[in-house]
């Protein structure tokens, strides 16, 4: 593939998502929605987020492990736990970095 055609690619990827991204944000910046519809769409993002953390977690590098071996997972719950109770992003995540470091070093 030549670098004429990676760019082209690129550059109508990037057009194709602004036609199909702008328009529905422009009108809906300029109407007011019902209080019901705005927090419906609020939890989209979460949502997409979500979907991309577990499937990362659950299947890391496209395989399944099991529960016990899996340290992305029990690093993971480890960190939410920690969230939980301490309400410090910065304190669980270094504390997930760090468990996912040891456990990962025990586990796989």
């Amino acid at each position: 593939m030549s670098a004429t055609y990676i760019w082209t690619v690129v550059i109508g990827m990037a057009v194709a998502n602004f036609v199909v991204r702008f328009p529905p944000i422009a009108v809906l910046s300029r109407v007011a929605l019902p209080g019901w519809l705005r927090r419906w769409l609020s939890f989209i993002p979460v949502s997409v987020m979500a979907t991309l953390v577990i499937g990362a977690v659950v299947r890391p590098d496209g395989v399944w492990l099991p529960p016990a071996h899996n340290p992305y997972l029990l690093a993971s719950l480890a960190t939410g736990a920690i969230y939980w109770r301490s309400r410090s992003f910065v304190g669980a995540t270094i504390a997930g970095v760090l468990l996912f470091v040891a456990l990962r070093a025990a586990v796989g």
